[in-house]
């Protein structure tokens, strides 16, 4: 269920019990917190059983409260102020110890991601990325450093890669003027999306182009604007994007497509090895 959980609680006001009554008006009124509570939690914040709770999500027709909790994160996560992700970390993470739960989550967005990601379209993916004439790369703010990676390793596999810098919506278009049928573009953004991505997915599709999305969720505006879509799951650690998940799958489509340009890249890197030794690129190892 992807409509909007607000919207829902609003239409079914006048059908609640009372205490399904105080726990709309605590997500009406704080579902940046509420988001991110347990049942038993959001039960005890507004002084309702954990039953009643679960029986709320069930009335807004959920299969549980997990499901309901879900398309409210999805909703909001786009929403959120960079203050109000600093609050809603600081509640979420509490007296626990920071390096714990922050790598642990990491962990769990990787499972997610590798359990949920649409073998199909990863593999459509990488073989629009080998035939195309000309591959673009789009990432603004902290997806750059996504659009960075991916452009390095591109770089090295292909010589037919532009990583558009992203410094204005005109310099993007301006980029991608010669964009057409036999090209592909793949935009990477996360929440909160860039408007400039999304426009110039939007501009490379209505040019003909591949349109590969690297984002988090179906929701995502950038799905929109994608033939192919890689889902990777992301969370924000207070005002920080975690990025781990869409880098270990952007690290699986370099691989990919690595293997099955196999000779060309031995090729590559013979020569390339030459050349750093010859220009001393890398420091030497010292031998043991």
């Amino acid at each position: 269920m992807t409509r909007d959980v607000l919207a829902a609680i609003q239409g079914n006001m006048s059908t609640f019990s009372k205490g399904q009554r105080l726990i709309a008006r605590f997500i009406l009124d704080s579902y940046d917190k509420a988001a991110f509570m347990t049942a038993s939690k959001l039960g005890k914040t507004v002084n309702v059983s954990e039953s009643t709770v679960v029986r709320f999500a069930a009335e807004l027709g959920y299969d549980g409260y997990p499901a309901m909790q879900k398309a409210l994160q999805e909703m909001i996560r786009s929403k959120l102020t960079s203050v109000q992700r600093i609050e809603v970390s600081n509640s979420r993470i509490g007296d626990h110890d920071i390096l714990s739960m922050v790598m642990q989550s990491d962990i769990e967005k990787i499972r997610m991601t590798l359990e949920e990601t649409n073998r199909l379209q990863f593999s459509r993916a990488v073989d629009a990325i080998i035939a195309a004439r000309h591959i673009y790369i789009l990432g603004v703010r902290s997806a750059a450093a996504i659009a960075s990676f991916l452009g390095f390793y591109f770089n090295l596999i292909f010589d037919n890669v532009t990583v558009v810098h992203a410094t204005s919506t005109s310099e993007v278009f301006e980029q991608l003027l010669r964009i057409g049928p036999e090209d592909v573009i793949i935009g990477a953004s996360f929440p909160r999306y860039s408007r400039r991505t999304v426009k110039a997915m939007q501009f490379a599709r209505d040019r003909g182009a591949e349109t590969i999305a690297v984002t988090d969720s179906e929701t995502s505006p950038l799905t929109a604007t994608a033939t192919l879509t890689l889902l990777a799951k992301s969370d924000m650690a207070s005002f920080v994007d975690s990025l781990v998940a869409p880098l270990s799958l952007i690290n699986a489509l370099i691989v990919s497509i690595g293997r099955k340009k196999n000779d060309d890249l031995s090729e590559t890197f013979a020569t390339l090895e030459q050349i750093w030794d010859e220009y001393e690129v890398y420091e030497k190892a010292e031998q043991l």
